[in-house]
Order: C-alpha cells, then structure tokens, then sequence
C-alpha cells in the first residue's frame, strides 16, 4: 500500500471546543469546517494535519461511537522548554512535567480535550543502553 497522507482524526464530544483548542495552543488551522469535523492543518508545516470528528457522528461504526481518549499525541519541537512554560502559563493541564527520558526524549505531557494526552517533545542523547535498542542507521538524539 502506497501511503498518501496520514493523520490522526480525533473523537471528541465538543468539535468546535477540540478545534480552538488545537488552534490555539499547538498552531493550526482549519482547512475544513463543519459542525460534525474539522480538518486542521499546521501553520508551521503544512504536512502535519490533524482533523476532530464528533464521537457520535452516523460515519463512526456504531461500536465505537461515543468513546474517546486512551490516545497520546506526539509533537516534536525544537524548544520543549518554551513550550512547556507556555502551555503551562496558558492554564493547560500538566499531565507529566518536564524531565528527560533515559531513551533520548526531553519532554512533558499535556491533557487534551476528551482525555487525549499530548506529548511534547525535544529528541536529546539516549543512555549508552537505550542507543543500543535503536535499529542499525538511526541516529538517536
């Protein structure tokens, strides 16, 4: 299978409330707006994208309709630390404060509307153990 895009869409009980939140805290923007979804798009690379999609709208399955959270988000940044004091300054939930990781991360975790967590992250130097567990031709850190 040719992959031709990829991004994660989102379960949420309040659409619009999920959108601004993303909109305002993590750069994106709306390039499609409905009651029911929204497909947001990065303002920094517009090769990351994100949509919201209503927990309880007739295209979900029925068995999965109305769940939501159990999911983290990853995001890479150059300055974890910036965004850490301005996402903790702006009110935002700290779910996990800011450490580095033996396995070559520096970063935290915040909560998200409908219980998805986000993880910020700067990718640092692994422990000589932990570079060890990285497949041959992958640099860590």
């Amino acid at each position: 299978m040719r992959t031709t895009s990829y991004y994660p869409v989102l379960l949420s009980a309040d659409v619009a409330a999920a959108s601004a939140f993303y909109q305002t805290h993590f750069a994106f923007r709306p390039r499609y707006e409905a009651d029911w979804y929204v497909h947001l798009q990065s303002t920094e690379d517009p090769s990351v994208n994100l949509a919201v999609i209503a927990q309880d709208h007739p295209t979900i399955p029925e068995a999965a309709r109305n769940r939501t959270g159990g999911m983290i988000l990853n995001f890479e940044v150059e300055d974890v630390d910036h965004h850490y004091d301005r996402l903790s300054g702006a009110g935002l939930a700290i779910a996990l404060p800011l450490r580095d990781e033996d396995w070559g991360q520096r970063h935290f975790i915040v909560a998200g509307p409908d219980a998805v967590l986000i993880d910020v992250i700067r990718p640092i130097p692994p422990s000589p153990d932990q570079a060890a567990l990285y497949a041959e031709g992958v640099a860590p850190g």
